[in-house]
């Protein structure tokens, strides 16, 4: 049976949910932390790949977690509910650091929530993805599917990129009325602000949860640890898939990390806040329609490789016009469209594509290996996802620190000095372009789940199902 409408607008503000809480989380710990609570940029940057590298043993354990549930509501739900709830709670305390801690105590305080912050995410964005190949059974309603929840998933990312500097002053204006410092304000402004997201969140997978079932799955042994590592190295076009999400989500993390310095520091001006929402404004809007409009429009015209291949170009033709533009007299955030529209569009597209290749491994394996573990290969996607941010909040860390920009949210781009904007403009485009070509060129080398294959693959499956 077809998936109903009810089910596919509740999953997809279940993705909606749970975007917005990981973008906030990736696009701004770094500078909420470091440039307002005053965290040295590099040790921020160690606590993030640390919690990273402590994803690589809880994510996989938890996709075991997943696969051995079996309860009267599903394997998924009680992860997906439960694992929101709690990382609601830690969003907010992440943002919402104690005035009274300074030093080595803000440190202890960032290091335990972001860890905190990870495992509780971790709980619910497996099962989430899992629920995929779980509730469909391939071919393009799958298709459909993933494109409905990264598509979603995209106008998370982009409301949180949108409204996120320009609701944070306000809020905190609003609940501080007699504060000056705009350090002060961002700080009460990110803490309620959080307050808001992780209630909607907790509010758009409630609903998900209430509306989604398992329609479709295969009910085999749950892996032990040592079955599901196996399976992974066995599976080589989920590891294809992974490497390549990590290349590609890094070099996009680095941009997003590093874009609200650019404006700060060297775009510059008392008013560099409204160019970033402006730019921002844009950049979310392009992401939400290059899903929802553009991707199903060039699908008519290619098969679901080209336009992948197309995008890969697309994103490394704006990062390399905006590394022109910033090395011109421009004054005018509107030129920065331009290579915004290449990068953004792109990313939108790769985010949609690389959800279908791995939900399509599933059957692959399946086939390959006698078993279908959901929950494993897409706990490799929730791990290479973090692990990226990680990566690339340490690169950019290493870029404000060895280029000496100011912690100091009221400086300005004449206090910035020219080798450090320089330095900031090289590590935002450059380091992008070069991930994102090795992430192509890997890619092209070792992936074979052709459409054509694709559906070979489905029809075996039946067959054997049925023999």
């Amino acid at each position: 049976m077809k998936l109903s409408g009810k089910e596919k607008v509740s999953y997809g503000l279940g993705a909606v949910g749970k975007d917005m809480v990981y973008m906030l989380s990736a696009s701004y710990i770094l500078y909420y932390y470091q440039d307002i609570l005053g965290v040295k940029a590099y040790i921020m940057g160690i606590i993030l790949l640390a919690a990273r590298v402590f994803d690589a043993f809880n994510d996989p354990i938890m996709g075991v977690l997943v696969a051995k549930t079996k309860t009267r509501w599903g394997k998924f739900r009680p992860w997906l509910f439960v694992g929101t709830i709690l990382n609601a709670v830690v969003l907010y305390f992440m943002f919402a650091a104690p005035p009274t801690l300074d030093g080595a105590g803000m440190v202890a305080y960032a290091a335990i929530f972001y860890v905190l912050w990870g495992v509780t995410y971790t709980m619910m964005d497996i099962p989430y993805w899992s629920m995929i190949p779980a509730f469909t059974e391939g071919g393009k309603e799958r298709e459909g599917l993933s494109t409905l929840a990264r598509s979603c998933a995209g106008v998370g990312s982009a409301l949180i990129t949108i409204l996120t500097m320009k609701c944070v002053p306000m809020l905190g204006k609003i609940g501080h009325s007699e504060l000056t410092s705009a350090t002060e304000i961002e700080r009460y402004g990110f803490q309620y602000f959080s307050l808001i997201i992780a209630v909607l969140f907790v509010v758009f997978i409630g609903i998900c949860c209430w509306n989604i079932k398992e329609k479709s799955t295969v009910n085999v042994e749950a892996p032990s640890v040592g079955q599901m590592f196996r399976t992974l190295l066995q599976n080589d076009q989920a590891m294809t898939v992974v490497i390549t999400i990590v290349l590609i989500n890094c070099s996009i993390y680095i941009t997003s990390n590093l874009v609200i310095y650019f404006f700060k520091y060297d775009f510059g001006g008392a008013n560099w806040n409204d160019s970033y929402v402006l730019f921002n404004t844009f950049g979310g809007a392009v992401q939400i329609l290059s899903m929802m409009i553009l991707y199903p429009l060039v699908r008519k015209v290619w098969n679901t490789e080209k336009v992948f291949y197309l995008s890969f170009i697309s994103a490394m033709a704006g990062y390399a016009s905006l590394l022109v533009l910033t090395f011109t007299n421009m004054s005018s955030v509107f030129l920065l469209f331009i290579p915004g529209f290449f990068i953004f569009a792109a990313n939108g597209i790769l985010s949609v594509l690389t959800t279908v290749f791995l939900a399509n491994t599933v059957d692959y394996g399946e086939l390959k290996n006698n078993r279908r573990d959901e929950s494993v290969i897409f706990s490799m996607q929730t791990f290479v996802v973090k692990l990226a941010s990680g990566v690339a909040a340490l690169i950019a860390s290493v870029c404000l620190s060895v280029f000496n920009l100011s912690d100091d949210t009221e400086a300005v781009v004449e206090n910035v000095a020219s080798s450090s904007v320089v330095g900031l403009r090289m590590t935002m485009t450059i380091i992008p372009i070069i991930g994102l070509l090795i992430a192509a060129v890997y890619f092209k080398k070792k992936f074979m789940l052709t459409e054509k294959k694709v559906e070979e693959i489905s029809v075996q499956l039946k067959e054997r199902r049925n023999a």
